[in-house]
C-alpha cells in the first residue's frame, strides 16, 4: 500500500510539472530555437531491431542459450509552442520479443505503452532545459493489468550552449522501479570539423561524418534500461515462487555503425549493424539475475523525422 501511495504521489507531482526528457541537445542555429511555428509540428520514430542468438547465465550451471530478440518502437510526439516554451505531448510503444527455449525462466515478451509529457524551456540564449516523463504501463503480456504495472520514469536535463559548435549537457534520470532509482547523465555535443560531429550524449552517443547534405555515416552505441512487471504466477510457472509479480529490470547495450539517409525534408531512413556485448535480466528485489554470457550481432532499420 505504501508503494502504491508513493507511486501515485510521484505521478501526480510529475504530471503537474510536465516531467521530462531523455536527451537534450542544441544545434548550430539554437539562438532562434523558439521561432514562431505556423502549424502543429512534431516528431516520429518507427524502428525495428533484430538481435541474433545470444546467451545469458545465472551462475555456472543455470543459463539460457542461443535465443534471439526483436525490439520494435513506435513514437509520435507533437511539439507546439506555448507561452512557457515548447510543449511535448504524444505517446510511445515498445516491445521486446525473445525467442527463448522451452522452460527458460525469463519472460518472452516485455512491452510498454506510455504517454510522452514534456516541456522545453529556454532561459537564455545559452541555457535550454527539458522536463519530460513517460507515464504508462510497463508489463509483459498486458493480460492482467493493475496499478503495479503503472510506472512514471522521467528525466530532467539541461544544455549549456558554450558556442555554436559546442554544447554541454547535464541531466538526471529517475525510475523508482530501478535498482538505482536516480542516475545522473552528462555529455557534450561538439562539431569537431565541418563534416564531423561528436554527439556524446546518452542514450545514443555517436561520432558522425556528413558525406553530403543528405547522407551521414556514424559509429556509436545505444544504451537501454527499463523496468517491467511480470505476471502473478510467473515464478510458480518457472519453479522460482519469489518471482511471482516481480519487477524485472532489463538492460542492454548495442555498439555498431550505420548511416542516415534524408529521404525528404521530414523523413530520414537509418540502417545500422553491430554487436550487442551486454544484456541483463535483473529481478533485483528477488536476487535473481541473468547476465550476458555471449554477445550477439544485430541489425536495425528506422524511419524518423520531424514535421
Amino acid at each position: 500500500m505504501k508503494r502504491l501511495l508513493c507511486r501515485v504521489f510521484i505521478a501526480a507531482w510529475a504530471a503537474s510539472s510536465l516531467l521530462f526528457a531523455t536527451r537534450i541537445f542544441a544545434d548550430e542555429n539554437t539562438v532562434n530555437w523558439f521561432e514562431s511555428l505556423g502549424h502543429l509540428p512534431g516528431e516520429f520514430v518507427a524502428e525495428d531491431t533484430y538481435v541474433g542468438g545470444g546467451d545469458v547465465e545465472r551462475g555456472p550451471r543455470k543459463s539460457v542459450r542461443d535465443f534471439d530478440e526483436n525490439d520494435s518502437i513506435v513514437h509520435l510526439v507533437f511539439t507546439p509552442r506555448i507561452q512557457p516554451g515548447v510543449l511535448r505531448l504524444g505517446m510511445e510503444w515498445e516491445r521486446f520479443s525473445f525467442g527463448l527455449p522451452n522452460g527458460a525462466p525469463l519472460p518472452d515478451t516485455l512491452q510498454s505503452v506510455s504517454l510522452v509529457m514534456g516541456l522545453d524551456m529556454q532561459f537564455s540564449d545559452s541555457i535550454i532545459v527539458r522536463v519530460e516523463g513517460q507515464p504508462g504501463v510497463y508489463d509483459t503480456e498486458f493480460d492482467n493489468l493493475g496499478w503495479d504495472s503503472f510506472n512514471f520514469p522521467f528525466l530532467v536535463g539541461g544544455t549549456y550552449i558554450y558556442s555554436p559548435n559546442l554544447q554541454l549537457v547535464l541531466g538526471v534520470s529517475v525510475d523508482i522501479e530501478r535498482k538505482y532509482p536516480v542516475i545522473p547523465v552528462a555529455g557534450i555535443r561538439w562539431k569537431i570539423a565541418p563534416q564531423w560531429l561528436l554527439d556524446a550524449v546518452l542514450p545514443t552517443p555517436r561520432l558522425q561524418f556528413e558525406m553530403n547534405r543528405d547522407v551521414s555515416l556514424y559509429v556509436g552505441a545505444n544504451v537501454k534500461q527499463t523496468s517491467y512487471r511480470v505476471p502473478d504466477d510467473f515464478g510458480d510457472a518457472n519453479g522460482i515462487p519469489r518471482l511471482n509479480h516481480a519487477i524485472l529490470t532489463y538492460s542492454e547495450i548495442r555498439t555498431g555503425g550505420g548511416f542516415d539517409w534524408k529521404i525528404s525534408p521530414i523523413v530520414t531512413f537509418t540502417g545500422e549493424v553491430g554487436y550487442q556485448p551486454y544484456r541483463d535480466f535483473d529481478f533485483y528485489r528477488a536476487e535473481v539475475r541473468y547476465h550476458q554470457d555471449g554477445g550477439a550481432p544485430y541489425a536495425m532499420i528506422s524511419l524518423h523525422g520531424a514535421f
